[in-house]
Formats: structure tokens, C-alpha cells, sequence
């Protein structure tokens, strides 16, 4: 076949070639054949099949239009959650109604003022009603149109027009002269013979109309009662180009290739509570955290105060998904709704309770009962007041025993003096020996609670934990016991209690929540050392103010959290009481507590004492006694197990020093087994395992539980050397 020629093609040579002898039909379907069988990669269902479509119609049918995309798709409520919720509802309406009589109010007073503005411009309403008059009278509208047609010379045309204006003149004469002679006579004598209240209402509404036909264009009549702040309307392309400020390397390539961010929300932007609510789908490669991090930038993009610009992730839907939520107002300015435990009587710590708003001002619950909690954040960020909420929570329910422990010694916790069984304030050997003493007390109710649950009928406690029936019942002493510990980094670091307090503490967090006993712990430094592994994770509620870096977020929030766009890093200095908030069996959420203050928590707790002088249950400090047990922790155990293990005995049995330690100090460790020595001791690292020795009940030989001296007198020797390094 003749090749093409330049850029044209000579299809005369090609027939010519095509009808010379030497001209070869080819088959198609056989070259194809043998070209498919020649290939390495062969495939013998392909080669009888056909080649394989990789993106086939089938694979690019989006999902959105199957039966499993359709059950998979997240359905918008019917509903809106502010009608769904009762509390929210009436919210909604004290705020409609209040807003009606301050408004009618605020018009109410100033009615003189608008009678006397419409009075003074009644003149100016009435000549604007002649002068309209007479212009539709003599059609002078169409005077203009009359002028131009003269300008041209077009006669006809313009007798025709001028012919149209007198009949329309002439009608609207008649019109005219029925009103003057008819209709404004009937209303004078109409006027003149009605009663004065009447005439008078008659007159005012007249100057009322006047007046407001003659209102200029730039005067309204009404001043403004509420001045409502303008914000600007939350598009597309406002978040497109505040993304694009960023300086996200995947964003910015998109912008430059000419992409404007239209296919970039896979929902509309809609009104969400005060704010707007953008769903984004970020461009390829880039991940809503690197959007989070960067939100101080995001909301200079957007041209909004930083506490009304809220950006959160999606995971569960992909990395990339952005929800930005913009609020009308900055959140820590905001009016936030009344607390409602302020007007209730008691609590039932077995039911959620409010304990802060969203950034779109609704209430996020918090349930006590079945969890431990951590709070963590820096100085100054409302840890303290987070952790005061909770108690002031708990002392709401006459049943709950609260054990407060201010180791920042300011008083913060005072106010929770009044309801409390056990309160210190202080980090002073004796606050801490009082502390210890504490909870030494709530290690043995922890197993002697276990002991009351399993014993228990079934039909009574079906799951094997407290319930609230069983709470209420005082002969089992199964009450919710709330202990809150503020700077709690004091107690885990102190050098001879510190291991006791840690293990008596990681105890009650992973298994006192079933028991009914609740443990909150705080602290402004949470690392490893400050807030123990075993107690961050196990804590199953947690709130997380501002930090400063990945460590300090998932040592509170959890692990991985930081890189799954849960950073409490994001918050500002102007963000106090702010903080992401895990429970409830709901994902992190931004929330804000209550902002209650040192003389509304004194009003709340006087409110909780009341209470629970009516139950009957008062107890412990709330009643001016002291532990009994406080002034003897001037012992020390591993000094008191040197004493009566003496040098010649290289090896013991638990049981045997706990014989010895009752009769050394019976008030102290009377009762003592060997099960609560082998616990006593894991603290120090003192190993306990099987130990030969000879019983002195039958004299023979045995294995039991035991420990070496040697290893009481190592662990009183790095107990001293920490002490002297402190």
C-alpha cells in the first residue's frame, strides 16, 4: 500500500496497489488469534473471553445508584435535632419569647417617639398623595413618551397617542368628580357623626397612613431593638479559596489546574445551630489534619474570629474528609445555654448529665457511673473548673460519696467541702499521708464490694455489677463513690508513696467501674510518668484541653488520636474550658464545660448538702470527723517487714508476715492476709512467688507465697536514694 504523501493521502495508489497480483488478503480474526496465543502472559479464560476491560461500566457505575450504596448511605434526619430534643426545644422557645418582649418591649416605650415622627410626616404623605393624584388624573406618566413622538414629527402616531390620553383624562375625570362629590362627603358626615373615640381612632389611623407614605427612603420609622451582628454567608467558593491560603502542597496543585473546588463537596452547604456546616472532599492526597492543623490560617482565610472556625475529620468516612464548621459567632463569646442541673433537685448518676455544649451550643452528656476519667491540659485551660463540674455532678445525687483531693493546695475544690467524705488540699507530707490512708481504705471497699456482688443473688444482680436499685439500698453500701484528684502527677511521683498510690489507683480505674466506684484524675502534665500508662489506658471517658504536642494529646485522648485529626494542639489560648471530650460511646467531640465559678459551685454544693441531710447522707468530713486511721501512717511498711523479718531469716511466707505485721500493729494491719501483703508489696517491685519453708502448724515442708529480705532492704535503699535526689 502506497504510503501517504506529506500530509495528504494518495488513495488512488492505494486502490492500485490493492488490484496488483502481489496484493494479500489478510483474515483479521485469525491474526488476532494467533497474536493472542503468541503472547507470554496468555490467559486462557481471556484469550476465549476477549480482552479484559479494566475500568468496565460496570466498575464505574457509581454507588450511589445500587441497593448497597443506597443502604449504606447515612440518611438526613426528618426532624431537626434542636426539635428532637426536649431541652433544646424549650431553649429555643425561652429564647423566641424573650426575645418578642424585649423587642415589643423596647417599641412600647418609644410609641410617643414614633407618634410624633409620623405626625411630622403626615404633611409630607398627603402631598405625595395629590401629587400622585393629579399625575394619574392628566396621564402625566405618559408625557414623556407624547414629547418624544412631537420631536420626531411623527403626526399620526402622536394623534393617535394624544386621542388615548383624553379619553383616559376624561374618565378618570369622572372617577375624580364621583369622589370628590360623593365619597368624601359621605365620610365627612360619617366622621362628624361618629362617637369621639372613634373620630379619634379614625384620625390616627389617617396621620398613622400619612405618615408613613411620607417616610423618607433612608429614615425608618422603628428604631432597631436588637442589633444583629452580619455575617458573611459561608459558599463554596469562600472555602475553596480559604483552603487555597493554606499553603497544602496537593491543594494548591489542584487550584493551579484549574480545578475551583465544585466537585469538592459531596453535600450542600447548609445552616447547622448558629453556624454554617461545609462537608469537604479534599483533593486527592491531602488529609483533613493537615487542614486542622493550619485552622488559626483557615479562619484569617475566611475572614472570621478564630473561635468561630472549627474544622474536624472524618475517618470513619476516609482520611480526606473535612467537616468545617463556621459559626456566626465566636464560641467562647457566644451565649450559652443556662446549665439545667442549676434548678434541679438531685441527679441520677446512673443517667447521662449535661456537662458542656458543642460548638453549635448543644448539650453534650456525661455519663459517671461504669467509667473512669481523665482530664488533661496546660496551666490556666480550665482542667481545675472540668474536674469541679464532675464533682459538683456526682454530690447532686445524695447517694454518691465523694472523696476530693486538691494537690494544687489553692482551694479550688472548697467548695466541695461541704458534701465530701474525704477533702484535702495540700501536697504536704501530711496531705499526702492522708491521701494514702484514703485510699488504702477505698483498695479494701474495693474487694470487699467485689465479695458483696458475687454473693449476691442472681435475679438481684443479673450482670454482676452495681445497679441502681442496688445502690439505693444503704444495707449494701453499694453507693456510687466518686473520687476526684486534681494534679494528680503529685501523688504518682511522691518518692515513698508514689507506687503505692499508683497501683492502688490503676486498681480502681480498670476494675472499681463496675464496682461503682468512679476515679477521676487530673493533671496539667500528662506524660508516662505524670498520668501512668495503666490509668490512661484504661480510662474509658476523657477530656483533653489544650496541649502542646502528640504525646501529651494521646497520652489523654488515646493512642493514635493525633494522627486520626483529634489534636487538642489546635486550641488557643482564648479556647479555655475548651477541649475534645471522648465518651459516651460517641467519637471525640470539640465541647466547652459550664463555666461555673467559685460562688455558684459554693450555691450548687450548699444545694447537694441539703439533700443529703434530708436522705441521711451525710458522712465522713461533710460532718467535721476525722479517719481514724490518719495518724498512723508516720509507719512505714517496708520498714515495719524489716522489723520483723530479722536478718537471719533469709526467706518468708506473705502469711507469716502478716501475722507478724497484726501483732506489730494491730490497728494498722489487723485483718491482713497474705493476699493484701503480696498487693502491699508490688509497688516497691518486691517479687513474690513460691517460697520453701517449714509450716509451724504441721512442721512439715511446704511452698507458699513468699519474698526475700533482701529485696525489702533493696527497695528501702532506692526508696532513700530517691528521696535524697528529690
Amino acid at each position: 500500500m502506497t504510503a501517504p504523501d506529506g500530509d495528504r493521502f494518495d488513495w488512488h495508489a492505494a486502490e492500485r496497489d490493492l488490484n496488483t497480483p502481489d496484493a494479500e488478503v489478510v483474515d483479521l480474526d485469525a491474526a488476532r488469534s494467533r497474536r493472542e496465543s503468541a503472547a507470554p502472559d496468555n490467559d486462557p479464560a481471556e484469550a476465549a473471553t476477549g480482552p479484559r476491560l479494566v475500568d468496565s461500566p460496570a466498575a464505574q457505575r457509581s454507588p450511589r445508584f445500587t441497593v448497597a450504596g443506597l443502604q449504606d448511605a447515612k440518611r438526613r434526619p426528618i426532624v431537626p435535632a434542636w426539635l428532637r430534643s426536649r431541652a433544646e426545644l424549650r431553649d429555643a422557645a425561652r429564647w423566641t419569647v424573650g426575645h418578642l418582649f424585649h423587642a415589643g418591649t423596647y417599641h412600647l416605650t418609644r410609641s410617643p417617639k414614633y407618634a410624633g415622627k409620623l405626625a411630622w410626616r403626615a404633611p409630607r404623605g398627603a402631598y405625595r398623595i395629590l401629587t400622585g393624584w393629579g399625575r394619574w388624573l392628566f396621564d402625566l406618566q405618559g408625557e414623556h413618551v407624547r414629547q418624544v413622538l412631537a420631536d420626531k414629527g411623527d403626526a399620526e402616531l402622536y394623534l393617535k397617542v394624544s386621542r388615548l390620553r383624553d379619553q383616559r383624562v376624561r374618565w378618570r375625570g369622572f372617577v375624580t368628580a364621583a369622589v370628590v362629590l360623593g365619597v368624601l362627603p359621605a365620610l365627612g358626615i360619617a366622621y362628624a357623626l361618629a362617637p369621639p373615640e372613634a373620630r379619634y381612632a379614625t384620625l390616627a389611623a389617617l396621620l398613622a397612613a400619612l405618615g408613613a407614605l411620607g417616610r423618607p427612603a433612608d429614615k425608618p420609622l422603628l428604631d432597631t431593638a436588637v442589633m444583629v451582628p452580619k455575617v458573611q454567608k459561608l459558599t463554596s467558593d469562600v472555602v475553596v479559596r480559604a483552603l487555597g491560603n493554606l499553603g497544602i502542597t496537593g491543594i494548591n496543585q489542584a487550584i493551579s489546574k484549574g480545578d475551583r473546588g465544585k466537585d469538592w463537596f459531596p453535600a450542600p452547604i447548609t445552616r447547622d445551630g448558629p453556624g454554617w456546616r461545609a462537608d469537604v472532599e479534599l483533593p486527592n492526597g491531602v488529609t483533613a489534619t493537615e487542614v486542622i492543623e493550619k485552622r488559626e490560617k483557615l479562619a484569617a482565610g475566611l475572614s472570621r474570629p478564630l473561635g468561630c472556625v472549627w474544622p474536624e475529620g472524618q475517618p470513619e468516612v476516609h482520611p480526606g474528609r473535612l467537616v468545617l464548621w463556621v459559626g456566626d459567632q465566636d464560641m467562647s463569646k457566644a451565649r450559652k445555654p443556662a446549665w439545667p442541673l442549676l434548678k434541679a433537685g438531685t441527679v441520677d448518676l446512673f443517667r447521662p448529665q449535661p456537662f458542656g455544649t458543642d460548638p453549635r451550643g448543644r448539650w453534650v452528656d456525661l455519663t459517671l457511673m461504669f467509667m473512669a476519667m481523665v482530664i488533661g491540659s496546660i496551666p490556666r485551660m480550665g482542667k481545675t473548673f472540668a474536674l469541679r463540674e464532675v464533682l459538683l455532678i456526682a454530690a447532686l445525687d445524695p447517694r454518691a460519696e465523694i472523696h476530693a483531693y486538691d494537690l494544687k493546695g489553692t482551694g479550688d475544690l472548697s467548695a466541695l467541702e461541704q458534701v465530701a467524705h474525704r477533702y484535702r488540699a495540700g501536697e504536704e507530707d501530711d496531705d499526702i499521708e492522708y491521701a494514702v490512708a484514703g485510699m488504702r481504705e477505698l483498695r479494701d471497699e474495693l474487694r470487699r464490694r467485689a465479695k458483696v456482688i458475687r454473693d449476691l443473688p442472681r435475679d438481684l444482680c443479673p450482670e454482676n455489677k452495681v445497679t441502681p436499685q442496688l445502690a439505693s439500698k444503704k444495707s449494701l453500701g453499694l453507693h456510687p463513690l466518686v473520687i476526684g484528684v486534681d494534679e494528680c502527677q503529685k501523688w504518682f511521683e511522691h518518692p515513698e508513696y508514689g507506687k503505692e498510690l499508683e497501683a492502688i489507683s490503676t486498681d480502681l480505674v480498670k476494675r472499681g467501674p463496675a464496682l461503682g466506684i468512679i476515679p477521676v484524675f487530673a493533671t496539667q502534665r500528662p506524660d508516662a510518668k505524670s498520668l501512668p500508662t495503666g490509668i490512661s489506658a484504661n480510662a474509658s471517658t476523657r477530656f483533653c484541653l489544650k496541649v502542646m504536642g502528640q504525646t501529651e494529646n494521646d497520652m489523654v485522648l488515646g493512642t493514635s488520636q493525633y494522627k486520626q485529626g483529634i489534636r487538642a494542639t489546635m486550641f488557643a489560648w482564648t479556647d479555655k474550658g475548651t477541649g475534645y471530650f471522648v465518651g459516651e460511646g460517641a467519637d471525640a467531640r470539640i465541647t466547652t464545660t459550664v463555666n461555673i465559678d467559685g460562688p455558684l459551685a459554693e450555691r450548687i454544693a450548699a444545694h447537694a448538702r441539703a439533700a443529703r441531710e434530708a436522705a441521711g447522707r451525710l458522712t465522713g468530713h461533710a460532718l467535721g470527723e476525722q479517719p481514724a486511721t490518719a495518724p498512723t501512717l508516720s509507719f512505714n511498711l517496708l520498714e515495719d517487714i524489716a522489723a520483723v523479718v530479722p536478718a537471719s531469716e533469709a526467706k518468708v511466707w506473705c502469711r507469716t508476715v502478716a501475722a507478724r505485721l497484726a501483732e506489730l500493729r494491730p490497728d494498722v494491719y489487723g485483718g491482713w492476709d497474705a493476699e493484701q501483703v503480696t498487693v502491699a508489696l508490688k509497688p516497691f517491685g518486691v517479687k513474690v512467688g513460691q517460697t520453701w519453708g517449714t509450716d509451724p502448724d504441721t512442721g512439715k515442708g511446704a511452698n507458699r507465697g513468699g519474698f526475700e529480705r533482701a529485696a525489702i532492704i533493696a527497695a528501702i535503699a532506692e526508696r532513700n536514694r530517691k528521696r535524697d535526689a528529690s
